[in-house]
């Protein structure tokens, strides 16, 4: 086949994966970003910075290893300042962004993160990543009560493309979703405009209390609930690349831009799964040119910072969660079978599984975190069990052995006497 004939896939995959995460996180973003106390144009400026940040680490990295590297913002790390950052301070709010991000670079530095990622059995791994897009792929189903057309369109023209044209199923499904939508009058014109706004340096301020109070947690949610699930993503899908030097990049970058808005570049799992996918392109080792093709969109999208509330509110949401849950359905299944399919971690996967699903939040960090360790403490335990049972079944059968030996050689004795 052409290459040629894989443009379209490939581009597709990095326009999904940097629509879905614009239009899952932006609003949080903006709601974070407003309780420091930015205002319109100093929020603009930072989705112009967080865009430009993590379209040059993906580009970079993806061009250097040749395999699909994503980078994103922290979500679940949006979430937490959102909710955090009443009564702190613009400049107290860049200290904390410098500091955990200084952490991050740390730890990639030192090792102590690629020295944890080892120890995540690939069953593991491959359960958290079915247990974060569950969600997604309940999404692609969820909007039919409300939204029966334009969904419902959608999941048809996937079915029909899935059986005839499998690796055009997603372009296919989001042409038919925009031309419903638009024929419904779901897309809102009005709101669209091109903007370039600058972002803009602002001067950090330390302080202990906002340090301790905002910045640790932060450190900790970011790399237990972003950057853990997206090197498990990786891994699940095939991709088993050095942890280091993806932490000290993403890091190092994330505190370079810091002064400007920029309060986490990491490793990316929900969007990442898009470009990693087999309808990204059929070969594993040319699907870095779906991430190519997200860096593209992330700088066109970081250029156009100040347009991205306004594309945000003109698609619907139902259009873009169904695209996304239909779009990660292979990714989804595939993780399911990885971590299912050897029978002696099958326990310790489901219980992972189960508890990242269950979208827990406990100590601030994500359920994806505690998955990992909850499935982990099964699999120790159940590994530990599963070889003292071995081993007792193992003394059983030599003692069994001993005893047939020594019954053997009395035998022949008392024959050699008669």
């Amino acid at each position: 086949m052409r290459p040629s004939s894989h443009l379209i896939p490939v581009t597709l995959a990095g326009f999904v994966a940097v629509l879905v995460g614009y239009a899952s996180s932006a609003a949080i973003i903006w709601q974070a970003a407003a309780a420091a106390g930015a205002s319109a144009q100093q929020i603009a400026g930072w989705m112009t910075a967080l865009g430009i940040g993590m379209g040059v680490s993906t580009l970079a990295l993806s061009w250097w290893f040749k395999a699909p590297v994503l980078t994103a913002w922290s979500t679940p790390g949006a979430a937490l300042l959102a909710t955090s950052l009443q009564g702190v301070t613009l400049s107290e709010t860049i200290g904390v962004f410098i500091f955990a991000n200084a952490l991050i670079l740390l730890c990639g530095i030192t090792g102590l993160f690629a020295r944890l990622m080892t120890l995540i059995p690939h069953s593991l791994a491959a359960a958290m990543l079915a247990g974060v897009l569950l969600q997604f792929g309940l999404h692609a189903f969820a909007h039919l009560d409300g939204h029966f057309l334009l969904c419902g369109s959608m999941i048809a023209a996937w079915l029909l493309a899935k059986a005839l044209a499998p690796r055009y199923a997603i372009v296919v499904t989001l042409l038919a979703g925009g031309l419903v939508a638009w024929i419904s009058g779901d897309v809102a014109t009005d709101k669209v405009s091109l903007s370039v706004v600058m972002p803009e340096f602002i001067a950090p301020d330390f302080t202990f209390t906002s340090l301790v109070s905002i910045g640790l947690p932060f450190f900790l949610v970011t790399m237990a609930s972003q950057n853990a699930p997206g090197f498990a993503t990786m891994k699940a899908s095939g991709y088993s690349l050095a942890v280091s030097p993806l932490i000290i990049v993403t890091g190092g970058l994330a505190l370079l831009l810091s002064p400007f808005g920029v309060f986490s570049i990491c490793i990316a799992a929900i969007t990442a799964a898009i470009c990693q996918s087999a309808d990204a392109h059929p070969d594993t080792t040319k699907r870095w040119l779906a991430a190519i093709a997200a860096g593209g969109f992330y700088l066109l999208s970081g250029v156009f910072g100040g347009s991205i509330t306004g594309i945000m509110a003109a698609l619907p949401l139902s259009w873009i969660q169904t695209l996304a849950g239909l779009a990660l359905l292979g990714t989804l299944s595939g993780s399911l079978f990885q971590a299912l399919n050897h029978e002696a971690e099958r326990d310790a996967a489901i219980v992972t599984f189960l508890m990242t699903a269950s979208g827990v939040t406990l100590l601030g960090i994500g359920s994806a975190f505690w998955g990992l360790v909850l499935g982990g403490i099964c699999y120790a335990l159940f590994s530990r069990a599963r070889r003292a049972q071995l081993g007792r079944r193992h003394t059983h059968h030599a003692a069994e052995t001993v005893t047939e030996v020594a019954g053997g050689v009395k035998s022949a004795g008392q024959r050699d006497v008669r």
